[in-house]
C-alpha cells in the first residue's frame, strides 16, 4: 500500500532523526568522558598532534576505500564489530539508524577529532559534554538535510554524490593530519585553502639585563612571529584584547620549548631559554593557526631577507572562510 500525505513524510525523515538522536547521544556521552579523563591525564602538544595525524590518515585510508582506488587498503581500516553489524541488520530500518549515529561518535573525522581534542582541554566532564554536545546540535541541520534528501534521490546519483565525498574526505584528512604536524612542531607548509597571503610583521627583540623581550600583539586569525637570540632567557608578552580572542586562537602550544599558554585579556607572559638556532614552529591548540620563533646567533646581525624567505608568505594566516575561528578583517594597513 502507497503510504501518502503526512505518514509518507514522517517515513522518509524517520530514518534521519533517528540517526541524528544517535550522533548527538554518543557526541555528549564521549565529550564528557574525554573531559573527565582530561581532568586526570594532561597531553601535550605532541600527543595531540599524533592523535590529529592518525584521524587524518585513517581519513585518507577511508576516502581512497570510498573511491575504490586501492582494495587493499581495507585491511588497514577498523571495523565494525560482527555482534553490532547483526544487530544493526536486525533492527533494518526500525532503529538501524540510531545505533549508527551512536557509533559515529567513535569514527576518525577530522572537525570530531578537533572538538574531542577541545573537550579534553576541558578538563570537566560538565564542560567537554556541554561543549559536544553543542557542537553536534550545530550539525544536526546539514546532516538531517542530506540525509533526507539522499532518501530522495536516484541511486544513480547518489553514487556520484559518494563519490564526491570521498574527494571531501581525503582533502579533510590531509588538512587534519597537516594540523597534526604543526602540533608536534613541525613547520609543514600550509595547504592550499584559498589563503589571503601577505607577509606580516616580525617582532624582534630587545636584550636588557640579560634578558630579552619581546611583545606581540594577539589577532583573531594569525599569531606574529618573533626572532629571538640563542642563548639568552626569552620574556614574550602577548597582549590580548578581549575581542581578539576566540576558541580557537586562546591557546598557543610551543613544542620544541614544552610551553603552551592559555591566553587572557591583558598580558600574557611566556618565559623560555632558546639553545640552539633555527626556525621553531608554533600553533593554536587545534593547529590550524600557526606562526614561528626564529631563533639567531646574534641580534644585531639579523638578515630579514633571507628569514622573510624560510616560510611561504601564508604561513602565519588563517585559511579565510574557517568557521571555527570567526575570522575577522586583519588590522588596517596589512
Amino acid at each position: 500500500a502507497k503510504v501518502d500525505g503526512r505518514d509518507g513524510q514522517l517515513t522518509v525523515f524517520r530514518p534521519s532523526l533517528l540517526y541524528n538522536t544517535g550522533r548527538v547521544i554518543s557526541y555528549t556521552v564521549i565529550g564528557g568522558i574525554v573531559g573527565a579523563l582530561g581532568s586526570v591525564i594532561s597531553f601535550s602538544g605532541a600527543a595531540k598532534g599524533v592523535v590529529a595525524i592518525v584521524a587524518g590518515v585513517f581519513m585518507v585510508l577511508m576516502g581512497l576505500n570510498m573511491l575504490n582506488v586501492f582494495p587493499g587498503l581495507r585491511r588497514f581500516l577498523p571495523r565494525m564489530p560482527k555482534f553490532v553489524g547483526r544487530k544493526i541488520q536486525s533492527e533494518g530500518r526500525h532503529y538501524g539508524p540510531f545505533y549508527v549515529g551512536l557509533l559515529n561518535g567513535f569514527m576518525p573525522c577530522g572537525p570530531l577529532q578537533a572538538m574531542q581534542l577541545y573537550a579534553l582541554g576541558t578538563g570537566s566532564f560538565l564542560a567537554g559534554a556541554t561543549s559536544m554536545f553543542m557542537f553536534s546540535l550545530g550539525t544536526v541541520p546539514l546532516m538531517f538535510g542530506l540525509g533526507a534528501v539522499s532518501s530522495l534521490l536516484s541511486s544513480r546519483f547518489t553514487h556520484k554524490m559518494m563519490k564526491a565525498s570521498a574527494v571531501l574526505v581525503i582533502a579533510l584528512g590531509l588538512v587534519m593530519a597537516n594540523r597534526g604536524l604543526a602540533l608536534s612542531g613541525v613547520t609543514a607548509p600550509s595547504l592550499p585553502l584559498g589563503i589571503n597571503s601577505s607577509y606580516q610583521s616580525v617582532q624582534v627583540a630587545t636584550i636588557h639585563d640579560g634578558v630579552q623581550t619581546v611583545t606581540t600583539k594577539l589577532y583573531p586569525g594569525r599569531y606574529e612571529p618573533i626572532i629571538v637570540q640563542k642563548g639568552i632567557p626569552v620574556r614574550w608578552n602577548i597582549k590580548a584584547e578581549p575581542k581578539d580572542i576566540n576558541g580557537c586562537n586562546n591557546e598557543i602550544i610551543i613544542p620544541q620549548f614544552n610551553q603552551s599558554k592559555k591566553l587572557a585579556p591583558g598580558d600574557n607572559i611566556i618565559e623560555f631559554t632558546p639553545t640552539q638556532t633555527g626556525t621553531f614552529g608554533y600553533s593554536c591548540w587545534m593547529g590550524m593557526i600557526r606562526s614561528r620563533i626564529m631563533v639567531v646567533d646574534d641580534l644585531n646581525n639579523i638578515d630579514m631577507f633571507s628569514l622573510q624567505q624560510s616560510q611561504p608568505e601564508d604561513y602565519d594566516r588563517l585559511p579565510s572562510g574557517c568557521s571555527c575561528c570567526q575570522v575577522l578583517s586583519p588590522e588596517p594597513g596589512l
